[in-house]
């Protein structure tokens, strides 16, 4: 991660994160002493209840985190995209001006049956 996506992903642990306790983490705490939530220390991706529960909140961080390999490229404009669902072709901007294309095409072509 880069400075500018650790920034984002601790202010997603503070707000987020069920098992951050004010910068102690809940999981690690054996009692003694509180310890520190290591997922605010480091660069890398290393909580897995962060990954799975905290991370998905924050599409684009999510992305650019995980890798490209969660990204599409739109067919209409060529701009990489980050899917909402697995059948999700274009991007929301082409997305909306094909839906309304193709409903004004369906109009035009059932003007008159009634």
């Amino acid at each position: 991660m880069t400075e500018a996506q650790l920034r984002r992903a601790k202010r997603l642990i503070r707000a987020l994160c069920a098992n951050c306790d004010h910068g102690c983490c809940l999981l690690l705490d054996d009692g003694d002493a509180p310890c520190p939530c290591p997922q605010m220390l480091t660069y890398s991706v290393l909580c897995r209840y962060f990954r799975s529960a905290v991370l998905p909140v924050d599409r684009e961080l999510y992305g650019e985190v995980l890798g490209a390999d969660h990204r599409r490229r739109c067919p209409e404009c060529g701009q990489p995209f980050l899917p909402r669902s697995p059948n999700t072709r274009y991007c929301p901007d082409c997305a909306a001006k094909r839906t309304r294309r193709h409903k004004r095409a369906w109009a035009a072509k059932n003007r008159g049956r009634a």
